[in-house]
């Protein structure tokens, strides 16, 4: 679906009612921790030794590329062992073999990744109206360390390491559906919050949930995760932008597509 396409359907759909969701499931890593800058600031030490020639938009490039092809191949591994792969990948592609202390240094550097800004006041904001729930590629020793940075208590925690799958298999999404039924939430009262387009958008709109863009890299293409056409119900610059608006019962500006 081109742009043009895409901002005439959005703007045919009625005006979504935030009021109608109880429960908002994050994706973590890009939505609500910068992992970009995380993932970056893990690998300088193997750069710095070796010398590796590339920048930060080479780096990730690389690294979405690896992950998704890790987490393909080794979908029930635990997440700092597709991490310590995904470094193994880029540093012999580059000729710089890493060494395994730099390796389990990446795999175990999910927990030092900063939160964004805006990550924790805009939690503590939200979940004072809806169920807070998170669906992530991660393990939940991992997870952890995140949740402690955000402050925040999550009523749901389902991760790769619960389902056996990394998004965007389609088990995830079912998993999230399955488990949140049998708390006596259905599908349409769930609202999906993520940044990434190819590991949430594509499948939770096949899997039939609504989702809310937040697009961190303000439309700028690359980054950690692969290209993807997801097409979101709506889309803001901040999760502060999207929780006044959630919190206001107000339809987002879908003028702000195009840009």
């Amino acid at each position: 679906m081109n742009d043009s396409a895409w901002m005439e359907r959005m703007e045919g759909v009625p005006a979504m009612r935030y009021d109608r969701f109880e429960v908002l499931s994050f994706d973590c890593y890009g939505t609500l921790i910068d992992w970009e800058a995380g993932l970056l600031a893990a690998l300088r030490p193997w750069a710095a030794r070796t010398g590796a020639r590339a920048d930060g938009e080479e780096l990730l490039a690389a690294f979405a590329r690896c992950e998704t092809a890790a987490q393909k191949a080794q979908p029930g591994a635990p997440y700092p062992t597709i991490l310590e792969s995904v470094l193994d990948a880029i540093s012999r592609e580059r000729g710089a073999p890493a060494t395994a202390a730099e390796r389990a240094a990446f795999g175990a550097s999910v927990g030092d990744w900063p939160p964004f800004p805006d990550s924790a006041r805009a939690l503590a904001a939200l979940g004072g109206k809806y169920r807070l729930c998170i669906l992530s590629n991660v393990d939940r020793a991992s997870f952890a360390r995140s949740a402690a940075r955000l402050g925040a208590a999550f009523d749901y925690v389902f991760t790769a390491q619960d389902i056996g799958a990394y998004k965007p298999d389609p088990r995830a999404f079912r998993f999230l559906a399955d488990r949140l039924a049998a708390a006596g939430f259905a599908r349409a009262r769930v609202l999906h919050v993520a940044q990434s387009l190819y590991h949430d958008h594509e499948p939770a709109r096949a899997a039939g949930f609504a989702s809310v863009w937040i697009d961190r890299r303000r439309g700028k293409p690359g980054g950690a995760a692969p290209a993807a056409r997801g097409a979101p119900d709506a889309r803001f610059a901040s999760l502060e932008d999207f929780a006044a608006a959630a919190l206001a019962g107000r339809s987002p500006d879908f003028s702000n597509l195009d840009s």
